[in-house]
């Protein structure tokens, strides 16, 4: 009994031995721990302050109150003010057909023919029946005189050369009725000719020679580019301020610079299906080095009023947190300042936004730079031109380069 007591003691004593043992073990590493956090600490303070981001002054834009141009964003393809179809107005073979697209034709000029011979025959048919028809005037007007003398003379009564005058005014009229045909075989012939009704450029060539064409069948599109026109569908709520007269700014496809165009015609009606409105731009093609094509995609702003007030380039706001900001540069450091973008228009060919929410004059990061950590230091890089001897050139506008304080 005394010897398990014992045991049991000897038992007590190592474990608590052992416990005592991970707990200077766990203090230790603890220790070890704060003073590996110490020293981080400190060789972090240790190290020189951070960099500052250095830009070039075209990489601000300042907050300034400007004339902004209202606009209306629209869009469209461009047409030929003036443009036709010509059709074949009499049904037949197509001859001398020999335009093809991009081919220039002339007010007037004779593009195809329509082969004649059926209304040649119809002339010849019509003018034997105008013939007959003056023989039975003929004929009546002698039976008309015949009857006139003998109603003269008491031989016959007065009826019968009633019934002769009726009968010489129906052949009459048969004869003119006869001649009216001859006009319109005639007619028929002369439609055999198609002619261009502009002056332009053949677009399409719908039908080819040796085809037999229908009345109203298409042969060719013609399109006078000397005059090109936007189509611009515009809602119902936008249509209201547009005016004739009003100018835009459009970028068309192909085309290196801008065009400028304005409001020439405005479509009284609505779109029965889509309720829109369309507008009419005359092209200006001043100052184009390239020629406009029908067809072309272009799109553009539409000036419809003046604003002033405090505005930025709408490419310096981000969007990239839950409420739009900018970057300005507030004592040289980077400052996220939350805006309200309001009515946007266009100043020196730029799209700007009027912001509620930023001083004047407060230099604002252009959207070219990208997001920078608020409180990052910058410092714009000395300008070459105006100082010989600066030692660092001029940085591009819109980069971003790391430099030492």
């Amino acid at each position: 009994m005394t010897r398990a007591m014992n045991k049991m003691k000897w038992i007590k004593w190592i474990t608590a031995i052992v416990v005592i043992a991970a707990l200077a073990i766990g203090v230790s590493r603890a220790l070890l721990a704060k003073k590996i956090q110490r020293e981080a600490a400190a060789a972090l303070a240790a190290k020189p302050t951070q960099s500052a981001i250095e830009l070039a002054r075209t990489d601000v834009v300042q907050v300034k109150s400007r004339d902004l141009a209202e606009g209306l964003a629209i869009s469209g393809a461009l047409k030929a003010a003036n443009s036709v179809f010509i059709k074949a107005r009499v049904a037949g073979e197509l001859q001398d057909l020999t335009a093809r697209e991009g081919d220039w034709v002339k007010l007037g000029q004779i593009v195809a023919k329509v082969d004649p011979t059926d209304s040649i025959w119809r002339i010849k048919q019509a003018q034997e029946q105008a013939d007959a028809a003056k023989t039975q005037i003929d004929i009546a007007q002698r039976s008309f005189d015949n009857n006139r003398s003998l109603v003269e003379q008491g031989f016959i009564s007065k009826t019968a050369l009633d019934t002769s005058s009726s009968q010489l005014l129906g052949a009459q009229a048969t004869h003119k009725a006869s001649l009216a045909g001859v006009e319109m075989a005639k007619k028929s012939l002369d439609d055999t000719i198609l002619r261009s009704p502009i002056s332009g450029q053949v677009a399409q060539r719908l039908t080819q020679p040796g085809e037999r064409v229908a009345v109203d069948g298409r042969v060719l599109e013609i399109v006078d580019l000397s005059r090109i026109e936007l189509e611009a569908s515009l809602s119902a709520g936008d249509s209201v301020n547009v005016k004739l007269g009003q100018t835009a700014t459009l970028q068309i496809e192909g085309v290196p610079n801008s065009v400028a165009a304005t409001v020439v015609r405005i479509n009284p009606s609505a779109q029965a299906a889509s309720r829109s409105v369309i507008a009419y731009l005359a092209i200006n093609p001043a100052g184009l080095k390239v020629s406009l094509r029908q067809g072309l995609f272009a799109q553009g702003l539409l000036g419809t009023g003046k604003q002033n007030g405090l505005s930025l380039p709408v490419t310096a706001i981000r969007t990239d947190k839950p409420s739009p900001y900018v970057q300005l540069i507030d004592n040289g450091r980077v400052v996220h300042r939350s805006v309200q973008p309001g009515l946007r228009g266009e100043s020196d060919g730029e799209l700007m936004v009027i912001l509620a929410g930023l001083p004047d004059g407060v230099d604002v990061l252009r959207g070219s730079v990208g997001q920078l950590r608020e409180g990052t230091q910058v410092k714009f890089t000395p300008d070459a031109n105006a100082n010989p001897n600066a030692e660092s050139a001029p940085a591009k506008a819109g980069t971003v380069s790391q430099a030492s304080q």
